[in-house]
Protein backbone atom coordinates (compact mmCIF):
# COMPACT_ATOMS: atom_id res chain seq x y z
CA UNK A 1 0.00 0.00 0.00
CA UNK A 2 1.45 3.38 -0.96
CA UNK A 3 1.57 6.04 1.41
CA UNK A 4 -1.18 8.18 2.11
CA UNK A 5 -0.33 11.97 0.79
CA UNK A 6 -2.36 15.35 1.00
CA UNK A 7 -1.69 18.45 -0.97
CA UNK A 8 -2.89 22.02 0.02
CA UNK A 9 -2.45 24.55 -2.23
CA UNK A 10 -1.57 28.39 -1.44
CA UNK A 11 -0.66 27.28 1.75
CA UNK A 12 2.40 28.93 2.55
CA UNK A 13 0.33 32.04 4.63
CA UNK A 14 -3.02 32.64 6.07
CA UNK A 15 -5.87 30.27 6.41
CA UNK A 16 -3.50 27.40 3.63
CA UNK A 17 -1.24 27.44 6.42
CA UNK A 18 -3.40 27.17 9.38
CA UNK A 19 -4.97 24.09 7.23
CA UNK A 20 -2.09 22.27 6.77
CA UNK A 21 -0.96 22.30 10.33
CA UNK A 22 -4.99 21.57 11.14
CA UNK A 23 -3.50 18.23 9.45
CA UNK A 24 -0.92 17.31 11.61
CA UNK A 25 -2.33 17.84 14.82
CA UNK A 26 -5.58 16.02 13.18
CA UNK A 27 -3.27 13.05 13.04
CA UNK A 28 -3.13 12.85 8.97
CA UNK A 29 -1.30 9.44 8.54
CA UNK A 30 0.65 10.29 5.50
CA UNK A 31 3.04 13.39 3.66
CA UNK A 32 1.24 16.48 3.65
CA UNK A 33 2.29 18.72 0.53
CA UNK A 34 2.74 22.33 1.21
CA UNK A 35 2.31 23.88 -1.90
CA UNK A 36 3.33 27.54 -2.94
CA UNK A 37 3.94 29.99 -6.11
CA UNK A 38 6.83 30.89 -4.43
CA UNK A 39 9.21 28.51 -3.43
CA UNK A 40 11.27 30.61 -0.73
CA UNK A 41 8.18 31.66 1.34
CA UNK A 42 6.71 27.72 0.81
CA UNK A 43 10.31 26.02 2.09
CA UNK A 44 10.09 28.86 4.82
CA UNK A 45 6.54 27.67 6.13
CA UNK A 46 7.37 24.15 6.13
CA UNK A 47 10.76 25.10 7.95
CA UNK A 48 8.42 26.57 10.52
CA UNK A 49 6.01 23.63 10.33
CA UNK A 50 8.50 20.91 10.82
CA UNK A 51 10.05 23.27 14.22
CA UNK A 52 6.87 22.82 15.85
CA UNK A 53 6.67 19.37 15.29
CA UNK A 54 4.83 18.62 11.78
CA UNK A 55 7.76 16.27 10.18
CA UNK A 56 5.12 14.70 7.21
CA UNK A 57 5.33 18.16 5.94
CA UNK A 58 7.02 18.43 2.31
CA UNK A 59 7.18 21.42 0.07
CA UNK A 60 5.92 21.44 -3.61
CA UNK A 61 6.29 24.38 -5.78
CA UNK A 62 2.42 24.89 -7.58
CA UNK A 63 1.15 27.81 -9.20
CA UNK A 64 -2.65 27.20 -10.20
CA UNK A 65 -2.64 29.72 -13.05
CA UNK A 66 0.01 27.71 -14.61
CA UNK A 67 -1.66 24.19 -16.22
CA UNK A 68 1.93 23.04 -16.60
CA UNK A 69 2.60 23.57 -13.00
CA UNK A 70 -0.49 21.31 -11.98
CA UNK A 71 0.08 18.42 -14.92
CA UNK A 72 4.56 18.64 -12.84
CA UNK A 73 2.60 17.99 -9.73
CA UNK A 74 0.52 14.92 -10.62
CA UNK A 75 3.58 13.36 -12.56
CA UNK A 76 5.04 14.24 -8.95
CA UNK A 77 1.83 12.54 -7.30
CA UNK A 78 1.83 9.37 -9.31
CA UNK A 79 5.24 8.41 -9.04
CA UNK A 80 6.19 9.05 -5.69
CA UNK A 81 2.57 8.12 -4.33
CA UNK A 82 0.63 6.44 -7.02
CA UNK A 83 -2.20 8.26 -6.63
CA UNK A 84 -3.92 11.34 -3.88
CA UNK A 85 -5.76 11.22 -1.07
CA UNK A 86 -6.73 14.82 0.42
CA UNK A 87 -6.80 17.57 -1.95
CA UNK A 88 -7.77 20.84 -0.60
CA UNK A 89 -7.95 23.74 -2.98
CA UNK A 90 -7.13 26.56 -1.02
CA UNK A 91 -5.11 29.09 -3.15
CA UNK A 92 -7.26 32.58 -3.95
CA UNK A 93 -7.10 36.28 -4.20
CA UNK A 94 -9.76 39.72 -3.70
CA UNK A 95 -8.66 42.87 -4.54
CA UNK A 96 -8.62 45.26 -1.41
CA UNK A 97 -11.54 47.58 -1.18
CA UNK A 98 -8.86 50.29 -2.50
CA UNK A 99 -7.80 49.05 -5.34
CA UNK A 100 -7.83 51.28 -8.74
CA UNK A 101 -7.54 48.75 -11.28
CA UNK A 102 -10.56 48.65 -13.59
CA UNK A 103 -13.46 46.57 -12.42
CA UNK A 104 -13.05 44.59 -15.49
CA UNK A 105 -9.31 44.00 -15.05
CA UNK A 106 -10.28 42.93 -11.49
CA UNK A 107 -12.58 40.50 -12.93
CA UNK A 108 -10.57 38.59 -15.23
CA UNK A 109 -7.43 38.32 -12.54
CA UNK A 110 -9.93 37.26 -9.62
CA UNK A 111 -11.43 34.72 -12.10
CA UNK A 112 -8.40 33.58 -13.35
CA UNK A 113 -7.11 32.70 -9.93
CA UNK A 114 -9.87 31.74 -7.97
CA UNK A 115 -11.96 29.94 -10.59
CA UNK A 116 -10.00 28.61 -13.30
CA UNK A 117 -6.71 28.07 -11.36
CA UNK A 118 -8.93 25.85 -8.96
CA UNK A 119 -10.57 24.24 -12.17
CA UNK A 120 -7.12 23.16 -13.75
CA UNK A 121 -5.96 21.99 -10.23
CA UNK A 122 -8.71 19.74 -10.19
CA UNK A 123 -8.31 18.50 -13.72
CA UNK A 124 -5.03 17.52 -13.15
CA UNK A 125 -5.48 15.80 -9.46
CA UNK A 126 -9.46 14.52 -9.36
CA UNK A 127 -8.03 11.83 -12.28
CA UNK A 128 -5.56 10.04 -9.41
CA UNK A 129 -7.76 10.54 -6.84
CA UNK A 130 -8.02 7.11 -4.45
CA UNK A 131 -10.90 5.12 -2.72
CA UNK A 132 -11.97 6.98 0.06
CA UNK A 133 -10.46 10.33 -0.95
CA UNK A 134 -11.93 13.92 0.48
CA UNK A 135 -11.50 16.96 -2.18
CA UNK A 136 -12.23 20.27 -0.49
CA UNK A 137 -12.59 23.58 -2.19
CA UNK A 138 -12.36 26.88 -0.49
CA UNK A 139 -15.04 28.87 -1.95
CA UNK A 140 -16.79 31.69 0.49
CA UNK A 141 -20.24 32.44 1.90
CA UNK A 142 -19.99 35.71 -0.40
CA UNK A 143 -20.64 33.01 -3.08
CA UNK A 144 -24.34 32.41 -1.41
CA UNK A 145 -24.73 36.54 -1.14
CA UNK A 146 -23.68 37.10 -4.55
CA UNK A 147 -25.77 34.29 -5.77
CA UNK A 148 -29.16 35.99 -4.63
CA UNK A 149 -27.73 38.73 -6.08
CA UNK A 150 -27.75 37.76 -9.75
CA UNK A 151 -31.10 37.84 -11.81
CA UNK A 152 -33.94 34.67 -11.44
CA UNK A 153 -32.22 33.51 -15.03
CA UNK A 154 -28.73 33.34 -13.62
CA UNK A 155 -29.84 31.94 -9.78
CA UNK A 156 -31.60 29.09 -11.47
CA UNK A 157 -28.83 28.29 -13.86
CA UNK A 158 -26.25 28.14 -10.85
CA UNK A 159 -28.62 26.28 -8.44
CA UNK A 160 -29.85 23.69 -11.43
CA UNK A 161 -28.55 20.05 -10.14
CA UNK A 162 -27.60 18.94 -13.74
CA UNK A 163 -25.36 22.05 -14.75
CA UNK A 164 -22.78 20.58 -17.16
CA UNK A 165 -19.06 22.04 -16.30
CA UNK A 166 -18.94 23.13 -20.25
CA UNK A 167 -21.95 25.48 -19.58
CA UNK A 168 -20.69 26.92 -15.95
CA UNK A 169 -17.15 27.79 -17.66
CA UNK A 170 -19.28 29.66 -20.44
CA UNK A 171 -21.22 31.42 -17.59
CA UNK A 172 -17.68 32.55 -16.03
CA UNK A 173 -16.34 33.95 -19.44
CA UNK A 174 -19.59 36.01 -19.95
CA UNK A 175 -19.15 37.29 -16.42
CA UNK A 176 -15.70 38.84 -17.24
CA UNK A 177 -16.86 39.95 -20.48
CA UNK A 178 -19.53 41.70 -19.35
CA UNK A 179 -17.67 43.18 -16.30
CA UNK A 180 -14.69 44.69 -19.23
CA UNK A 181 -17.78 46.57 -21.31
CA UNK A 182 -19.05 47.56 -17.80
CA UNK A 183 -22.27 45.77 -18.36
CA UNK A 184 -22.41 43.16 -15.55
CA UNK A 185 -25.18 44.52 -13.52
CA UNK A 186 -27.27 45.31 -16.81
CA UNK A 187 -26.85 41.52 -17.58
CA UNK A 188 -27.79 40.20 -14.25
CA UNK A 189 -24.40 39.33 -12.42
CA UNK A 190 -23.84 41.00 -8.92
CA UNK A 191 -21.51 43.54 -8.78
CA UNK A 192 -18.58 41.79 -7.15
CA UNK A 193 -15.43 39.92 -8.69
CA UNK A 194 -14.42 37.98 -5.81
CA UNK A 195 -18.58 36.61 -5.07
CA UNK A 196 -18.90 35.69 -8.76
CA UNK A 197 -15.80 33.53 -8.74
CA UNK A 198 -16.64 31.73 -5.71
CA UNK A 199 -20.19 31.14 -7.01
CA UNK A 200 -18.02 29.09 -9.86
CA UNK A 201 -16.07 27.62 -7.05
CA UNK A 202 -19.68 26.39 -5.05
CA UNK A 203 -21.01 25.57 -8.36
CA UNK A 204 -17.87 23.69 -9.46
CA UNK A 205 -17.68 21.68 -6.77
CA UNK A 206 -21.96 20.29 -7.02
CA UNK A 207 -21.25 19.47 -10.33
CA UNK A 208 -17.64 17.44 -9.74
CA UNK A 209 -19.50 16.23 -6.88
CA UNK A 210 -22.32 14.52 -9.05
CA UNK A 211 -19.85 13.93 -11.63
CA UNK A 212 -17.87 11.41 -9.39
CA UNK A 213 -20.91 9.56 -7.61
CA UNK A 214 -21.67 9.03 -11.43
CA UNK A 215 -18.34 7.65 -12.27
CA UNK A 216 -17.32 6.38 -9.27
CA UNK A 217 -20.21 5.27 -7.34
CA UNK A 218 -18.48 2.77 -5.32
CA UNK A 219 -14.91 4.91 -4.53
CA UNK A 220 -16.75 6.61 -0.93
CA UNK A 221 -14.79 9.84 -2.61
CA UNK A 222 -16.43 13.11 -1.13
CA UNK A 223 -15.87 16.54 -2.00
CA UNK A 224 -17.39 19.55 -0.70
CA UNK A 225 -17.36 23.23 -1.08
CA UNK A 226 -16.39 25.39 2.46
CA UNK A 227 -16.67 28.41 3.85
CA UNK A 228 -13.64 29.08 6.42
CA UNK A 229 -15.34 32.21 7.51
CA UNK A 230 -14.09 35.89 7.79
CA UNK A 231 -10.67 35.11 8.60
CA UNK A 232 -8.07 37.67 9.64
CA UNK A 233 -5.50 36.88 6.72
CA UNK A 234 -3.58 39.45 4.44
CA UNK A 235 -6.98 39.13 2.20
CA UNK A 236 -9.51 39.83 4.81
CA UNK A 237 -7.50 41.94 7.16
CA UNK A 238 -7.18 42.46 10.44
CA UNK A 239 -10.89 43.52 11.61
CA UNK A 240 -12.22 39.99 10.48
CA UNK A 241 -13.59 37.71 13.48
CA UNK A 242 -11.47 34.29 13.01
CA UNK A 243 -8.07 33.25 13.64
CA UNK A 244 -6.77 31.40 10.59
CA UNK A 245 -6.78 28.17 12.71
CA UNK A 246 -10.39 29.12 13.52
CA UNK A 247 -10.95 29.49 9.53
CA UNK A 248 -9.40 25.99 8.93
CA UNK A 249 -11.09 24.07 10.98
CA UNK A 250 -14.29 23.33 8.83
CA UNK A 251 -11.59 22.35 5.89
CA UNK A 252 -9.82 20.07 8.05
CA UNK A 253 -12.91 18.38 8.96
CA UNK A 254 -14.27 17.78 5.73
CA UNK A 255 -10.78 16.56 4.71
CA UNK A 256 -10.48 13.66 7.33
CA UNK A 257 -14.12 12.44 7.24
CA UNK A 258 -14.01 9.24 8.31
CA UNK A 259 -14.28 6.63 6.12
CA UNK A 260 -17.35 5.07 5.16
CA UNK A 261 -19.11 8.27 5.82
CA UNK A 262 -21.39 8.93 3.19
CA UNK A 263 -22.13 12.83 3.73
CA UNK A 264 -21.76 15.87 3.11
CA UNK A 265 -21.15 15.59 -0.55
CA UNK A 266 -21.42 18.54 -3.20
CA UNK A 267 -22.16 20.19 0.06
CA UNK A 268 -21.13 24.40 0.68
CA UNK A 269 -20.30 23.84 4.34
CA UNK A 270 -20.36 26.17 6.74
CA UNK A 271 -19.23 26.08 10.45
CA UNK A 272 -19.87 22.87 10.19
CA UNK A 273 -23.17 22.76 8.84
CA UNK A 274 -24.34 22.58 5.48
CA UNK A 275 -25.63 25.43 4.10
CA UNK A 276 -29.04 25.74 1.59
CA UNK A 277 -27.87 26.85 -1.81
Amino acid sequence: MSKRVAVVTGANKGIGLAIVKGLCTAGFNGDILLTARNEKLGQDAVAGLKSEGCKNVIFHQLDICDQGSSLKLKKFLEEKYGGLDVLINNAGMAFKHSATEPFGEQAEVTMRTNFWGTLWVCHALLPILRPSARVVNVSSFVSKKSLDQCSPELQAKFRNKDLPEEELCLLMGEFVQAAQTGDHTGQGWPNTAYGTTKIGVTVLSRIQARVLTETRPGDGILLNACCPGWVRTDMAGPNATKSPEEGAETPVYLATLPEGAKEPHGQLVWDKTVQEW
